[in-house]
């Protein structure tokens, strides 16, 4: 199992704030591309689950907050434990709430304990850094920067991003996607499948009356976007003189092949993105229910290799419809999500 790691807002955005006419804003923005690329290089390894409560007790998360005050030592000094009251830093609460609304859904709705299946405390760390503008999972724990102030705001804010960065962890533990191409391209969409769920699911918000956006409410006001990504129209996030224009495709004849970016994990990953909302929305009700359902199969069903391409996971997500509900309306639905996509399933 190698981890990865894994942003939430890729370096193509951020390279393009640090080209920005806006002294402050390049300033941060090239600050976050070394510090991520100082974080990169740092060894890691999956940390070990703690002994978990016994088989008769049930599944609760053991969340641990640090703060690092600014600095990028990890994970820096432990402010909140499990079951701990709610501090007077927001931040740290809010840390600390998404942890338990991400733990609560892949344990209520896929009888899930953690992360790895088997207690994974977890641990995430804020005030990483100084300005710092993004969020990731680094193979063992979860990290928030606080933002510049100007393009991003607090990283804890959208529960979504504490849910795609938690999910990172589901993958390394189950399919253990490699972070490259399109294999990484589903690791990023995997990741945004279940930080939606974990929103829907907190929210109690149905396939239809989600907003199917990734980050939103982590920009600045004055930013012309909603999030940082759209699974319900890829493409269409954000449209900033400062930001740029959000390059996502939603099909695949719009793939885009490139170097950078690991291959272009993160822009790349709308299209799997929009076939699950596709297949979601299409069966209505709760989308963790049935299509999340699905996707949770595919990944903890042994099947996926760790470089499995776009159509492979298609295939694998049809195997898994027809697994479970047979020649129903749950296969029919993913199916034709994928062929919306451009991406076959036989």
């Amino acid at each position: 199992m190698t981890p990865s790691f894994c942003t939430i807002v890729p370096p193509h955005l951020l390279e393009h704030l640090a080209a920005s006419d806006n002294p402050s804003v390049a300033a941060s923005a090239r600050r976050t591309l070394l510090a991520d690329a100082t974080a990169r290089t740092a060894r890691t390894r999956p940390r070990a689950a703690a002994p978990a409560p016994g088989a008769d007790a049930p599944a609760e998360p053991r969340r641990t907050i640090h703060d690092a005050r600014n600095r990028t030592a990890l994970p820096g000094a432990k402010v909140r434990d499990e079951g701990e009251e709610p501090v007077a830093d927001a931040t740290v609460n809010r840390a600390y709430t998404g942890l338990g609304a991400t733990f609560a859904l892949f344990r209520d709705a896929f009888g899930r304990d953690s992360m790895d299946g088997a207690g994974l405390p977890l641990i995430a760390s804020v005030h990483y850094d100084e300005k710092y503008g993004n969020a990731f999972w680094n193979g063992e724990q979860m990290v928030f920067g606080d933002g510049d102030g100007e393009i991003f705001l607090d990283f804890t804010l959208p529960v979504d991003v504490i849910g795609h960065e938690l999910a990172h962890g589901f993958t390394q533990y189950t399919a253990n996607l490699e972070y490259f191409s399109q294999s990484g391209a589903l690791n990023e969409s995997v990741s945004d499948v279940f930080g939606s769920l974990v929103k829907q699911y907190a929210l109690g918000q149905s396939a239809d009356q989600a907003d199917w956006l990734i980050g939103a409410g982590l920009f600045h006001p004055d930013v012309q976007g909603a999030a940082l990504r759209s699974m319900k129209a890829p493409g269409t996030a954000y449209d900033d003189d400062v930001l740029g224009k959000d390059p996502q495709p939603a099909h695949m004849d719009d793939y885009v092949r490139t170097g950078q970016d690991n291959g272009g994990v993160h822009i790349n990953s709308g299209i799997p993105n929009h076939a699950f909302y596709l297949a979601a929305t299409e069966l209505g009700g709760n989308a963790w229910e049935r299509a999340g359902r699905i996707w949770y199969d595919v990944l903890t069903g042994g099947t996926l290799a760790p470089d499995t391409r776009f159509a492979e996971f298609a295939a694998a997500t049809v195997r898994a419809a027809r697994a479970r509900y047979g020649d129903a309306a749950e296969i029919q639905a993913v199916t034709k999500a994928w062929a919306a996509v451009g991406v076959p399933t036989d």
